[in-house]
Parts: structure tokens; C-alpha cells; sequence
């Protein structure tokens, strides 16, 4: 899962999210949009306000999990 559905799935705005982490709301969208260097502090962190393992996180940039889905979507369709 991405950190914005992460995010989202916890009922959190990314305002409300940057705010409880102390962090600017342009920091946490940029992590959501490219994960790949996300410091493991702050993946952290993000799991556990998110309640979610960092293993069901998806590291890496947003592009790269869209053409994930896109390829296993039609790999189910053959």
C-alpha cells in the first residue's frame, strides 16, 4: 500500500498527519510521492500512526507502483 492510502486509510488528512508527526505538509506529500529515500525514523514513525507493518508499505515512487499494479492487472488477464 502507498503512504497516501496509508494515510488515508487511517482518516487522516495530510495537514493532520504532518502536524501529529512535526513535520511540514510539502515534507510528508513529497515521501508519498517518492518513498524511496524516506528515512527509517520516519517510516517508522509513519507506521505506527498509520497502524500498519512497514512490510505493507510500498517503498519507492508513486509511477513505479501505478505501473506495478498495471502489469499484474494484465498478467491476471492473460
Amino acid at each position: 500500500m502507498s503512504l497516501r492510502a496509508a494515510r488515508e486509510n487511517a482518516g487522516l488528512s495530510g495537514e493532520e498527519a504532518a502536524k501529529i508527526l512535526g513535520m511540514h505538509k510539502q515534507t510528508l506529500y513529497k515521501y508519498e510521492n517518492d518513498s524511496s529515500d524516506i528515512p527509517l525514523r520516519v517510516l517508522k514513525e509513519l507506521s505506527k500512526l498509520y497502524q500498519m507493518p512497514v512490510d505493507n508499505i510500498f517503498l519507492g515512487k508513486r509511477y513505479d507502483l501505478i505501473r506495478t499494479i498495471k502489469r499484474k492487472r494484465e498478467e491476471e488477464a492473460i
